[in-house]
């Protein structure tokens, strides 16, 4: 069994703060103002050798006119029932609230340890402060201050005799990130996936704030799917929490293996979809382009092939990807969207021994060797597959600067003729024999 650790309170008491300083991240987005944190966000840390995950969880709220305060309200229960160990993290500052008496009202229907967390003991002049949260009937109460780290050791080393130090640490499996702009239909096909309410969804675009990890592990497939925040036009981003999530959303694609590019059918390929592409693509990571809402668009006997092949001169010259036409509503095509990814993925850890990569290679070359340029011959003598995490090949050759970009293409076309690295960006560099 996994040695979870969830964190739960009400608002702007320091939860996010104290989820990155138990993770050694900054995963989780910081911010004075409540609602930032929305969904369940997981990150992994260590202590003593013992391993443990950790779920940073929304604010709870009741009676409030956020319209995501239900949905918060389910994630943070869900957190609770997934974990080992919860921490209930107050605010020594403010004393207890109502919001804390609700939080703790749920907690004691709960028969799992409970540490009260009394957060923002930044000083020497705030010890001792804490202690009217005895009264809250719920266990210990530990000073902290998430934000220096005052305290974490020894709450630390009582957690962990709650955990099983002989729990196996995950292995690097391949992560999957679903990206696009905002409500393209990201976190409901992470729910349509994995067959609960893990992200919350609503029509309003922003709801996904952070990078949201998911473990899936059906049908016969094994990886980690990453649900990002929409990228926006920079220009569009008014929040400053909003500019945040985009940048986590550029690091989740980083951080990945595959992107699945979400677009809107009834939208078509927009500036920014193509932005988001490009990112993708410029990170060499491998793609696949899901057409979401494929459900609402009015469709006649060729409509599939014109869209596929409308879309494909559009993201030109890099085409050569996967593009499935999906409804997260019905379920439509989903599975296929996620073999289509493992896919991609297997083809981006192709390695191509040097032997026949230069026999086949130089044969083509033979049969159409690059243009004179000046009056020179150019000569490519040796190729080879670079040690990269993406396919990346050197070409060495007498007159490197001479090579022009369309003869480049032509290598790049023949090497996925030959080899199956459909929906991986190729890097090809010509270097001096």
């Amino acid at each position: 069994m996994s040695n979870i650790i969830a964190i739960v309170g009400r608002p702007n008491v320091g939860k996010s703060t104290l989820f990155n300083r138990l993770t050694e991240s900054q995963r989780a987005i910081v911010k004075e103002v409540s609602g930032v944190t929305r969904d369940r966000i997981y990150g992994r840390g260590e202590w003593n050798g013992i391993p443990f995950s950790v779920i940073d969880t929304g604010g709870y709220v009741h009676g409030s006119d956020d319209i995501f305060e239900g949905e918060i309200r389910k994630q943070v229960e869900i957190a609770i029932l997934e974990a080992n160990v919860i921490l209930f993290v107050v605010d020594v500052m403010v004393g207890i609230t109502d919001l804390d008496e609700s939080v703790a009202e749920v907690l004691r229907k709960t028969k799992k340890p409970i540490y009260i967390i009394a957060n923002k003991v930044d000083n020497n002049q705030r010890i001792g402060l804490s202690s009217e949260f005895y009264s809250l009937g719920l266990g210990d109460v530990y000073d902290m201050s998430a934000i220096n780290g005052h305290g974490t050791g020894d709450l630390l080393d009582d957690l962990v005799k709650h955990f099983n130090p002989d729990v196996e640490e995950p292995s690097e499996l391949p992560r999957i990130a679903v990206v696009g702009k905002p409500n393209v239909g990201k976190s409901s096909m992470i729910n349509a996936l994995t067959g609960e309410e893990r992200n919350i969804v609503t029509p309003i675009s922003g709801t996904t704030r952070d990078a949201l990890d998911a473990h899936f592990n059906a049908f016969g497939f094994d990886f980690i799917l990453v649900d990002t925040a929409g990228i926006r036009k920079r220009s569009k981003v008014h929040e400053d929490i909003e500019y945040y999530s985009v940048l986590r959303s550029v690091r989740a694609i980083e951080n990945s293996d595959v992107c699945i590019v979400m677009l809107d059918a009834t939208e078509g390929l927009q500036k920014q979809d193509l932005s988001i592409f490009y990112i993708a693509e410029k990170n060499h990571k491998g793609v696949v382009v899901a057409v979401n809402k494929w459900d609402l668009l009015e469709k006649e006997t060729n409509t599939m092939k014109e869209y596929e092949d409308k879309l494909r001169e559009e993201l030109a010259p890099f085409n050569d990807v996967p593009i499935i036409f999906t409804s997260t509503i019905s379920k439509q095509r989903i599975l296929k969207v996620l073999e289509s990814a493992m896919m991609v993925y297997q083809n981006r850890l192709q390695k191509i021994p040097t032997s026949e990569l230069n026999n086949v290679m130089q044969n083509i070359i033979a049969q159409n060797p690059p243009p004179m340029l000046k009056g020179k011959q150019i000569k490519i003598k040796y190729v080879q597959q670079l040690p990269t995490h993406a396919p990346a090949f050197a070409f060495f050759c007498n007159l490197p600067q001479y090579i022009q970009e369309s003869y480049k293409r032509y290598l790049e076309n023949r090497i996925r003729e030959t080899w199956d690295f459909y929906g991986v960006p190729i890097r090809i560099y010509f270097r001096k024999k």
